[in-house]
């Protein structure tokens, strides 16, 4: 009996025999390893969740270009282009014509303007023809 006391520990009023330790020590251990194993397994998948935050942030991203390119009708972009493009071609011919008859305008003005002198000279000179034919009707 005296060694049954010796491998014995009182805890608590409760006699703790040492066969109960043994049994108990690798118990304990079990607990205690998974205890740490579903603290890291949730720790994991907080960091996994945290990770995947930002992940749906880029989603609704995603999200609200598919809804600006539907809003902006992106699609029928294509054909705007071209009906620009052909209008765009039209104004430049439009334009090339505009600057040939400018350049045949401005060519005009300055053949005009060298006429208004020219038809001054001439009526001038039709002017002293008539005088003279009048002296040469008078009689002397």
């Amino acid at each position: 009996m005296a060694d049954e006391e010796a491998t014995s520990i009182k805890v608590g009023g409760f006699d703790l025999k040492g066969w109960y330790l043994a049994a108990a020590v690798p118990v304990l251990s079990g607990i205690s390893g998974a205890v740490y194993f579903g603290y890291d397994a949730l720790s994991r998948f907080q960091s996994v969740e945290s990770s995947i935050e930002p992940l749906m942030n880029v989603e609704s991203r995603v999200q609200t270009l598919e809804q600006a390119i539907q809003d902006n009708d992106v699609r029928g972009l294509a054909s705007r282009l071209s009906e620009i493009s052909t209008q765009m071609a039209t104004i430049l011919e439009q334009q090339r014509t505009l600057l040939d008859l400018r350049s045949k305008v401005e060519r005009s003005t300055t053949i005009t303007d060298g006429l208004g002198t020219k038809l001054d000279r001439y009526d001038q000179e039709i002017e002293d023809l008539w005088r003279a034919m009048d002296e040469l009707a008078k009689p002397l």
